[in-house]
């Protein structure tokens, strides 16, 4: 068979030894320790680098990102205050610059190796529903290179945001696909239960998963995150719902958090860290001991809960930094969790992939004869030096089509001899 591409000497995440992969036709069709075909149009040796079959960003907000361009500055620090600061932009935002800003971070993703995408927008009265038509847009304009979810997310609330439930129906059928939530965000515990309640019924009306943002918050008599397990498991929704952030988690006694963290693994809900953005909001207010904030990660992967990682924000009020790379995020958690043994920044490479796939529910997420021929080559040997390195992509292979490629034009320090000192 003549192949597209050949990949020679590439060390697969999670396989033993080095293999030899041969794509045509947009399609992984062999892979194994000799290829069976020379006759390929490109062969690209990676000379032991390891390969994944692509990124997936879990949670980002598109329709915020880069508008610290044009934004005054959170002088607090704070979720609170980057809120508000919004309020006055979402009131002139446009489908056209929404879009651009958009694509702007798409394209860096793309070049970053992210094929697969969950993007909140924000829909309320401010902003109607400008956001995610901005942002329907930019998805259409890189159908053929990503894979993109978008979460109609009720940052203002629902219930203490009257219009903001008839806007969430109204956009799901413009073309949004998961129903978002942000329950903490209400003016008491049972209108929390109630802003998950409508979340549901919307989510049933148009059988759409459902990615909330929950708890996101200090104060550790945060309980929305137990009540949306609860109704998870009532509405029979196992499987098809996430929750982001869940700082709280991280300020609960221990024998509480284990109780919540046994609720999630009964109602199989994913959940996504998100430690750029919390370890920077959360516990501002605080003297010492200080809150970071970033969720019990190790706690819920050995209970067996579905942990994913992502961005967050990019360049807006709530985070000034931010390159929509999931090998720097994954840093940060590797350090903000403490996960610094080999199996454990094995398990951090799967949040930023595997563990990201599942909770998109991303079918047929693996390097496999017969599967779309997804692959990003890194210049490292392993997950722990792609991490500290923040490893440049060296080819970027979307659909079995090359799309981006770093440029080595120094030895890599590995290859280098060492010199005895004299």
């Amino acid at each position: 068979m003549a192949l597209d591409i050949l990949v020679k000497n590439v060390a697969l995440l999670g396989a033993e030894g080095l293999c030899d992969i041969g794509i045509a036709n947009g399609h992984f069709v062999s892979i194994g320790q000799r290829t069976l075909s020379s006759n390929a149009g490109l062969t690209l040796d990676a000379e032991g680098r390891m390969a994944v079959p692509g990124f997936v960003e879990p949670h980002i907000h598109l329709d915020k990102a880069l508008i610290s361009e044009r934004a005054p500055v959170n002088i607090s620090g704070t979720l609170t205050e980057a809120i508000e600061i919004l309020w006055n932009i979402k009131r002139n935002y446009t489908v056209v610059e929404i879009a651009d800003r958009a694509l702007r971070v798409l394209a860096q993703a793309l070049e970053n190796g992210i094929f697969r995408l969950r993007t909140h927008v924000d829909v309320d009265p401010i902003g109607g529903t400008g956001p995610a038509e901005g942002l329907i847009r930019a998805r259409e304009r890189v159908r053929d290179l990503m894979d993109i979810q978008i979460v109609a997310f009720p940052q203002e609330g629902i219930v203490k945001s009257p219009g903001t439930e008839t806007l969430m129906r109204e956009v799901m059928k413009l073309g949004v696909d998961v129903v978002g939530g942000m329950p903490f965000n209400e003016a008491s515990p049972t209108d929390s239960r109630r802003h998950i309640e409508i979340a549901f019924d919307i989510a049933r009306e148009f059988d759409a998963d459902i990615d909330m943002h929950v708890d996101e918050t200090d104060d550790p008599m945060a309980r929305t995150l137990e009540v949306l397990a609860e109704l998870t498991i009532k509405n029979g929704w196992q499987g098809r719902v996430t929750a982001g952030h869940t700082c709280a988690l991280a300020s609960y006694p221990r024998n509480y958090a284990d109780h919540v963290i046994d609720r999630l693994r009964e109602a199989n809900v994913n959940m996504i860290a998100n430690p750029a953005t919390n370890l920077m909001l959360q516990g501002r207010l605080d003297d010492y001991p200080k809150r970071r904030g970033v969720t019990q990660v190790k706690e819920l992967l050995a209970a067996g809960v579905n942990v994913a990682c992502g961005q967050d924000c990019v360049h807006d009020t709530f985070y000034p930094f931010g390159q929509n790379d999931p090998l720097e995020i994954a840093f940060l958690l590797c350090h903000a969790s403490q996960m610094s043994q080999p199996a454990e920044i094995l398990n951090v490479m799967d949040m930023v992939t595997r563990n990201g796939a599942k909770a998109l529910r991303v079918p047929d997420f693996r390097v496999a004869v017969g599967a779309v021929a997804d692959l990003v080559v890194l210049d490292a040997r392993d997950a722990r030096e792609a991490f500290a390195t923040r490893s440049p992509r060296r080819w970027v292979i979307r659909k079995g089509k090359l799309i981006a490629e770093t440029k080595l034009d120094m030895r890599r320090y590995f290859d280098m001899p060492i010199v005895p000192a004299k």
